[in-house]
């Protein structure tokens, strides 16, 4: 077995609409493909933000005006929908990406359900923004037609926002495995995977959630005893006091400079908080163990100590 590494996409890997898609995942797959060459086994894990905002608003506005013929589509559903299309434009540019440089690996989009808590605490108190920024005349125009929550993101403007529980376990991590093993790049957990919850039996149940693809990859980068998790984002570094003159971006943190970064509210809410947890809870689930935050196409060189910031468990 080679170095394991999980890597989670940020939005800006992606694009925010299918023409931006097709063009991002080009860049995107060079980028992961200059790993499969450093010898890495990779698997993807990425967000659906905006994707799985269009395709509930085109699904709601079916159903508004053809109410006769088609009903509401759950959640859960629209999450699949945006696994399956994400993952054939990803998919087909890796492929593609290897095949001109000459490697023979496999790629392969593991349409993936993560397990959720029903009594999650985040049912009650939603906080993670899905769809398209708005104005603010735009969102209250849609909270009042949908009976929804808007919230405003990190200054960015409005964004619907939904429940999202903490992932528990990956219910397809077997294959998954398997896939890794045989020599494919896997794609997984995409949108942060499918949330669902045991109910009778053997049955899961889907849930209206989307969970946080960070925190999904950090529990499929744990489940596969990964060596590294890269959460790649929209900036090189973590940084304190951002967006002030006193921003100042971080090389290392240990867990407890983490934790008391976290504690001083210095990462907001929805972008860089989740992605400062979900590297801590990965760094310190065994030794040896390291998360990485840095921007896409400074991955390799994030590897390499160049830049980024790196979370360890230094062992005395």
């Amino acid at each position: 077995m080679g170095k394991r590494v999980v890597i989670a996409l940020g939005g800006n890997a992606l694009g925010n609409n299918l023409p931006e898609q097709m063009t991002a995942v080009r860049k995107t797959s060079k980028a992961i493909v200059d790993l499969v060459e450093d010898g890495w086994d990779v698997v993807i894990a990425h967000g659906n933000g905006p994707q799985v905002g269009m395709i509930q608003n085109a699904m709601a506005a079916l159903v508004r005006a053809e109410p006769e013929h088609y009903s509401p589509i759950p959640l859960s559903v629209c999450v699949a929908m945006s696994q399956g299309y994400i993952g054939y434009d990803l998919q087909n540019e890796m492929r593609e990406e290897l095949l001109d440089r000459g490697i023979d690996k496999g790629v392969a989009t593991v349409l993936t359900q993560v397990e959720v808590d029903h009594l999650d605490q985040a049912f009650t108190n939603p906080t993670k923004p899905i769809g398209a920024f708005m104005t603010k005349e735009e969102a209250e125009a849609l909270a009042k037609r949908e009976k929804c929550q808007i919230v405003e993101d990190a200054g960015r403007g409005y964004r619907r926002v939904v429940a999202s529980p903490r992932p528990q376990s990956i219910v397809e991590i077997d294959t998954i495995e398997s896939l890794v093993s045989t020599n494919h790049i896997v794609i997984a957990c995409g949108g942060g995977g499918i949330p669902v919850f045991k109910t009778s039996g053997h049955h899961l149940k889907g849930a209206a959630a989307v969970v946080d693809k960070d925190f999904a990859a950090s529990c499929m980068a744990r489940q596969l005893n990964a060596d590294l998790l890269i959460i790649l984002t929209a900036v090189e570094k973590v940084a304190i006091h951002f967006g002030t003159p006193d921003e100042f971006g971080l090389d290392f943190l240990t867990p407890e400079d983490a934790r008391r970064y976290i504690a001083a509210r210095e990462f907001a809410p929805g972008s860089m908080l989740p992605k400062v947890q979900a590297a801590l809870e990965f760094a310190e689930s065994a030794p040896n163990r390291k998360a990485l935050i840095t921007l896409l196409e400074k991955a390799k060189d994030g590897i390499d100590g160049k830049t980024g910031t790196l979370i360890q468990n230094v062992q005395e």
